[in-house]
């Protein structure tokens, strides 16, 4: 069965002095603020896409990693991902780096890191950003 998850978004005036609002809809968590200067300066406490795909594919790249990992025989007990994406103003989203901690019985190191690799890959996320570099730093607690 598919899914559809849906948000929306009501900006109001120009790129670098307008300001707006996305709500996640599907979910029902709330609103976030978002600004051009939150985009391509400093945060002060709003999001901003960039911000929203590193949410999406941290989360998707653990759930990916935790299936590929159980169904390996090695379910882990813990994983810590931590995704960076980089904006330039001018070019555009320049890479995302994946960063991934695992406390998993039962393996070494190198099938730690292959596995990572396998759910960057082939998470969805993963999938629908192959238009950037996607980089990823593998290693157990």
């Amino acid at each position: 069965m598919a899914t559809t998850r849906s948000a929306h978004t009501v900006w109001e005036g120009s790129l670098t002095e307008g300001s707006g609002t996305v709500t996640f809809d599907s979910s029902g968590i709330g609103q976030q603020a978002v600004s051009w200067p939150s985009r391509a300066e400093q945060a002060n406490g709003k999001t901003s896409p960039e911000e929203l795909i590193a949410a999406a594919h941290s989360s998707c790249f653990s759930m990916a990693l935790s299936h590929g990992l159980t169904g390996a025989g090695t379910p882990p007990t813990k994983l810590v991902t931590s995704a960076d994406v980089t904006f330039k103003p001018g070019t555009g989203i320049t890479g995302i780096h994946l960063t991934v901690e695992g406390e998993v019985p039962g393996i070494d190191e190198a099938a730690f890191t292959a596995a990572a690799e396998n759910a960057k890959a082939n998470c969805p996320v993963s999938q629908a950003l192959t238009g950037t570099t996607i980089t990823l730093s593998a290693k157990l607690a």
